[in-house]
């Protein structure tokens, strides 16, 4: 699965690291659901740390579709809150 973070790169995450990312990304939606904003804080740095650290970065070079795509790591509660609701027009 390649993974986005905005304003820093993709990244590749294959295996063990895809069933963690699954179980973090359920604390962060939750986080979210419920306006949590320390338990947002922590989730949302856990996801970026797991995808930093146990994805292979991939160079910029290479333009590859994102399967998932996280905001900058400075996004607030209330921005992803509209990030993660919004919905396709």
């Amino acid at each position: 699965m390649v993974v986005r973070i905005l304003g820093e790169g993709q990244f590749d995450l294959e295996g063990e690291a895809l069933h963690a990312l699954k179980v973090a990304d359920a604390k962060l939606f939750d986080a979210v659901a419920g306006g949590h904003e320390a338990e947002f804080h922590q989730a949302f740095h856990e996801v970026l740390r797991l995808v930093r650290e146990r994805g292979a970065h991939l160079a910029a070079e290479r333009l590859v579709e994102s399967d998932l795509v996280l905001p900058a790591s400075d996004t607030s509660l209330d921005e992803a809150r509209k990030l993660f609701t919004a919905h396709p027009v």
